[in-house]
């Protein structure tokens, strides 16, 4: 009877030790998985680097705050100049006059103080007049009219050996000097009694101009 009891003791703690290392092998165990290191967040990696020898963090982003893509020690070139160009002036004339009045005193002068002129370059003055009279008249009146600008720029300083003056009366109208109806058109008449004037740059000048300017 004791030797039924002692085997029956034993079997009951076998079977509860069996149990108990079952348990413990299917318990889950406490160590971090592998994703775990993988998934550290940016801060704790850059901390992480910022800690090995030649990695600074901290100074990458005040570095890059401070570049610029221009660089104050490089002084930037200079804009050229654009080339200088040759000028151009038409001076109205009163009927039957041949000095011009004080409009076209006022545009020789402006003339006078434009930066071409002081280049040295040769200029061109041509006389016209309107178709009003014979031809000769009208050539005779368009030469007056140019020696009369020629003169007033001479006062003003301009070498008379710069100067060239061609009379062409009244063959190179740039309004018309009658209606279609035959009338009289006096605005037009007094477009063609005028002068112009051109001054083009010298050939050692730096670079002629394609274009003549006006002056206003």
């Amino acid at each position: 009877m004791t030797m039924l009891k002692w085997n029956g003791r034993a079997s009951l703690l076998t079977a509860a030790l069996a149990i108990g290392l079952g348990t413990a092998g299917c318990t889950p165990r406490n160590e971090p998985a592998d994703n775990d290191m993988a998934q550290e967040s940016p801060a704790a990696e850059a901390t992480g680097n910022g800690a090995l020898p030649g990695n600074h963090v901290g100074e990458v982003g005040k570095e890059d705050a401070t570049k610029s893509i221009i660089r104050p020690d490089i002084e930037p070139s200079p804009t050229p100049a654009p080339p200088p160009e040759a000028t151009e002036l038409t001076v109205p004339f009163p009927a039957s006059g041949v000095r011009p009045d004080a409009a076209g005193l006022a545009l020789l002068d402006k003339l006078v103080a434009d930066p071409v002129v002081a280049l040295g370059g040769p200029v061109t003055i041509w006389g016209h007049s309107d178709s009003k009279g014979s031809d000769a008249a009208n050539l005779s009146a368009s030469r007056r009219r140019a020696e009369a600008a020629r003169d007033y720029l001479v006062e003003k300083g301009i070498a008379a050996d710069r100067m060239t003056v061609i009379a062409l009366g009244e063959a190179r109208p740039i309004a018309p000097n009658r209606k279609l109806d035959g009338t009289d058109d006096p605005q037009g008449r007094d477009k063609n009694r005028r002068v112009e004037i051109k001054v083009d740059v010298p050939t050692n000048a730096p670079a002629a101009a394609a274009t003549p300017s006006k002056v206003q």
